[in-house]
């Protein structure tokens, strides 16, 4: 089948094609002269050229229909098409700074990623979209970033319905999520199970539609100082479209079905229909709306060695619609509006119950069963602001609202403790989390202080709402105790006691939240910043940052940054950070709790998941959360000259005091049990500031375009991150000193520093022949250390993925994709049946669901 597939592709190449030309010319003022560091951008790329000391430029664009945009701070901006022309020169009028646009890692409005003192990727969602298999966001920077990791997870309760993703092998929630630039809503899910952000919560990425995003910024460096919060890994920014126009996009996909009883070929299939629309608003204005669904199915990688029946991909089906618009407010402000509402529904299996045991009902399930766990997620999201000038000072006033809701529901399961009475389906209840951000700023370009230099100020503030309701009484209670069976223990001969078992109570799977565990907490936080970008001289740049943040459940914190650049020639530059940051603990993991009920010798017993503060983290003299702080610093080197552009970019980032989930701590404990017995607790786990982490590592990035002949060019990108963290410190309490493996055993040790693998490579080959494309993507996957069930370890060996997919575009407003994701079907080393999961296989790597074949149609006009 792959074989047909490779032959197809490359027939169909060798009749068709896609062209690439190189363009070059000079910016201007009204009055001629040339312009420094004027930005040229082509629209719907990365690509962007600066000027040089006479104001030239050279900049590869697509084709003759590319749209070139020339910006430059204090100058209107001008865009044509190119046409014929392969020489141009622009001539920029003097404007206000409303036409000036910025990018992440820097609030100067004239700064690029060329020119930039951080390293910053940019990516271009629309050529991902057209080229990859993947559909959703996560699964998109996986494969384009990296520093980026996420893997899908299964059997990990909430996990399987929100990926968690990372930056530089951090945690999911100290990388902080922008949408043009303002601060993105978390996810009311803390991770506790699973092998990558576990005790973290995080930002659901996939609720926003790949459809209504322009481009991706990547900043890769600590930047608690400019933006607050979670900044300390780095930070997504996703700039939404602003075109205009209509394009739609039809995507189906599946996975090849290896080791599912069920299914012979096939299975997780993907279906995706998404549509964006742009209409101008007034003579400047504009509006842009999206609406996207996508259904995927489950994968099941099933082994008869393993505990469960049904191992793999969650089910899910996802609608989204979104909007960004502007419109002017005369000729010195305008209004600007986003958001958007992204309603999830998810089924996931949990472990199997087996006939005969306490859990099961074999009256209802004589086969035992698979219990299903349901989730309906909903986000919500709308931004509104005015910015605008006054006597040459930037203004921006913005007020935004942000909400993720998790419903919880149980399907096929039961409550044992009611036997034959059970219901069948429950409702487990759920959590929600939501945020009131409103900011304002102003900034001013000085054009001849030194070479340029932009100063900017701010004020945000933040309210934060927290909630965990309850469920159903059947979906948490134990109705008992409830005798299972008993058994007869004897010692050479001699009978010694009976044991008794009885039967477990909540819903089987996922046991709902009680009355007990209902929560409503609020915090504010106040925070202050000032900014300084200088362009010291043409060659060099200083860049410093100042902020104050007050939280109303910790205390307050100051961070700064400081970043250099040097230009030593015209193509080669040196640049340096440092920084300080730190990461507020989040509300989730503040006062998320769940107990469930256990009986022993015929005792029921409350096991808890206790909430920091609470009397039992008291009695244990756990102290109340505080903030992760950081130290980031970062040095690197970038190349451009003509179509290659290399940099490369080492840092070290030391956290104090990270926030993670400790093991469980019993009753019969010798030294804490009393303490316990005392509060009618069987055990408790809890989240503490447990340790200290240093990560190392590079970052790599080189991207050449060559010019075979007039038709045929070859575009290559290779990234490459290496990472290394070690754990310096566990800081426990003084009660609970020597049980350091109870706190933070090695198994969960193992799980933080694999969450990246040491060392991930891309290599991206496109080749074009006039208006078509072939891509080929070679990703590797460094060999990753973990710990099972039983204490053995399970090493995942190095695997490499080969991506293959071809674009035609057939029309001028019509175009086609097919293409395999994972060619050759790599899968992660099998394990025992001991692990994480309960599968073959952790969730590490490029996942376990082997191949994935799919096509796209889009039309545009």
């Amino acid at each position: 089948m792959k074989n047909h597939l490779l032959t197809m592709i490359f027939m169909v190449m060798s009749h068709l094609g896609w062209s690439q030309l190189n363009i070059t010319g000079k910016v201007t003022d009204a009055a001629g002269e040339p312009l420094i560091g004027a930005v040229l951008h082509e629209e719907g790329t990365d690509r962007v050229s600066i000027t040089d000391a006479d104001g030239m430029f050279s900049i590869s664009v697509r084709s003759e229909l590319s749209l070139l945009e020339v910006r430059m701070l204090g100058y209107a901006p001008m865009s044509l098409r190119v046409g014929s022309q392969r020489q141009f020169e622009f001539k920029l009028v003097e404007s206000s700074i409303l036409d000036a646009v910025s990018i992440v890692g820097s609030r100067s409005l004239n700064r690029s990623k060329i020119n930039s003192p951080v390293p910053i990727d940019i990516i271009d969602v629309k050529e991902l979209t057209n080229s990859q298999g993947q559909l959703d966001i996560n699964q998109m920077l996986q494969f384009a970033a990296p520093s980026f990791n996420a893997n899908r997870q299964t059997g990990a309760d909430g996990s399987d319905h929100v990926d968690p993703a990372t930056l530089r092998g951090l945690g999911p929630d100290q990388t902080l999520v922008l949408i043009n630039g303002k601060r993105r809503h978390q996810s009311s899910l803390v991770n506790l199970y699973g092998t990558r952000g576990r005790g973290n919560t995080g930002t659901d990425l996939n609720a926003i539609p790949a459809a209504s995003i322009e481009r991706i910024e990547i900043l890769r460096d600590g930047a608690s100082a400019q933006y607050g919060s979670d900044a300390i890994a780095g930070v997504i920014n996703i700039v939404l479209k602003e075109s205009i126009g209509f394009n739609a996009n039809l995507n189906v996909g599946a996975h090849q079905a290896q080791d599912n009883p069920a299914r012979d070929i096939f299975d997780g299939e993907n279906y995706q229909l998404s549509s964006n629309y742009g209409f101008k608003l007034g003579e400047k204005g504009f509006v842009n709306v999206t609406g996207d669904y996508w259904f995927r199915g489950h994968t099941n990688r099933f082994d008869p060695s393993l505990y469960r029946r049904q191992f793999g991909d969650a089910q899910g089906s996802n609608f989204n619609t979104s909007f960004n618009l502007s419109l002017p407010l005369g000729s010195q402000a305008s209004l600007y509006a986003f958001g958007g509402q992204n309603l999830r529904q998810t089924e996931a299996y949990a472990w199997s119950r087996d006939p005969g045991s306490a859990r099961n009902v074999d009256a209802l399930y004589p086969n035992g069963f698979d219990p299903r766990i349901l989730s309906d997620i909903t986000d919500r999201s709308l931004t509104a602001g005015v910015k605008g000038t006054y006597k040459n000072w930037g203004m921006d006033f913005s007020h935004g609202f942000g909400s993720n809701r998790f419903h919880y529901f149980g399907e096929g399961t039961a409550n044992a403790s009611l036997e034959e009475r059970t219901p069948t389906s429950f409702d487990d209840g759920g959590f929600s989390l939501s945020q009131l951000t409103s900011n304002f700023d102003i900034s001013r370009y000085f054009k001849n202080c030194m070479a340029g230099t932009n100063l900017a100020f701010g004020v945000e503030h933040r309210l934060e709402n927290y909630r965990i309701f309850a469920g159903e009484e059947a979906s948490w209670k134990t109705y008992g105790p409830v005798l299972f069976s008993q058994d007869s223990v004897f010692d050479n001969n001699m009978f010694v006691r009976i044991d008794s078992t009885y039967r477990p109570g909540g819903a089987q799977g996922f046991p709902g939240f009680g009355p007990q565990n209902e929560v409503n907490k609020n915090r504010t936080n106040l925070g202050a910043f000032a900014d300084v970008d200088m362009q010291v001289t043409k060659a060099f740049t200083v860049a410093a940052a100042l902020r104050f943040e007050r939280y109303s459940d910790f205390g307050n914190t100051i961070n700064g940054k400081l970043a250099l650049r040097y230009k030593l020639a015209p193509s080669f530059a040196i640049r340096a950070s440092g920084s300080t940051g730190f990461r507020a603990p989040s509300l989730a993991q503040k006062h998320f709790n769940s107990v469930y009920t256990d009986f022993v010798s015929g005792v029921a017993v409350d096991k808890f998941l206790a909430a920091n503060g609470s009397n039992i983290t008291t009695a244990l003299g756990i102290p109340d959360l505080k903030e992760e702080t950081s130290v980031n610093l970062g040095a690197g080197l970038t190349f451009n000259m003509d179509d290659l552009n290399v940099s490369l970019d080492a840092y070290h980032i030391q956290i104090k005091d990270r926030i993670v989930l400790t093991g469980d701590f019993y009753n019969d404990d010798p030294d804490i049990g009393l303490e316990l017995q005392k509060l009618q607790v069987g055990s408790a786990r809890f989240f503490a500031n447990a340790i200290n982490t240093k990560s190392t590592g590079v970052d790599l990035v080189i991207s050449k375009i060559f010019d075979m002949t007039e038709d045929f060019k070859l575009n290559l990108i290779l990234t490459g991150n290496y990472s290394n963290m070690e754990i310096d410190a566990v800081n426990v309490p003084a009660k609970l000193q020597g049980k350091e493996d109870f706190f933070l055993s090695n198994r969960e040790r193992l799980f933080i520093l694999a969450s990246a693998p040491p060392l991930k490579a891309n290599l991206n080959l496109q080749f074009q022949y006039r208006q078509h494309s072939l891509n080929l993507r070679c990703s590797y996957f460094d060999k990753i250390t973990l710990e099972d069930y039983i204490g053995e370890m399970d090493i995942y060996e190095a695997r490499t993925v080969l991506d293959l997919s071809a674009t035609f575009k057939l029309t001028n407003n019509f175009q086609w994709t097919l293409g395999v994701s994972n060619l050759l079907n790599a899968y992660p080393s099998p394990q025992d049946a001991e692990t994480e999961g309960g599968g073959l296989y952790d969730a590490v790597q490029m996942g376990f669901n082997g191949s994935f074949l799919f096509t796209k149609f889009s039309v545009r006009f």
